[in-house]
């Protein structure tokens, strides 16, 4: 099995899939037996985001274990046969070993996430109990 984890600083899990040039490739053996990792560093116009060609590097894999992604990026790869899952797990390795072992943490809610970049004055207004570590800068 093949699984890509958007990773823009090649560190950790990031978002914005469909416009993430950077991946880290897992070649996966029994669960959790990470072997092989590669560092996928694509140019601009390969973006999901940009990219309008038939055959893609990513097209080989499985999964993309991203932060974040719209409802278009998960259709667009669901007909290229890839399947994509958000998860809120920073350290890709621990991503990976979690979604083969079936206990990825969800991401939390797009809503969520847009209200946290918009930063409201009373806080994010949702119930993760993380409104003061939301908006530290």
């Amino acid at each position: 099995m093949r699984i890509a984890v958007t990773s823009q600083n090649f560190k950790s899990v990031t978002g914005h899939a469909g416009m993430s040039r950077r991946f880290i490739i897992f070649e996966v053996g029994a669960p959790c037996d990470v072997p092989a990792i590669v560092w996928l560093d694509l140019p601009t116009k390969m973006s999901f985001h940009a990219f309008s060609g038939d055959k893609h590097p990513l097209d080989d894999m499985d999964v993309i274990l991203t932060a974040n992604s719209n409802q278009g990026f998960v259709e667009k790869l669901t007909q290229r046969g890839i399947q994509v899952i958000t998860c809120d797990e920073g350290d890709p390795h621990k991503a990976v070993c979690d979604f083969l072992n079936g206990v990825s943490k969800p991401a939390a809610s797009p809503d969520h996430r847009i209200r946290r970049r918009i930063k409201p004055p009373e806080g994010c207004g949702c119930a993760c109990q993380l409104e003061a570590a939301c908006y530290t800068s």
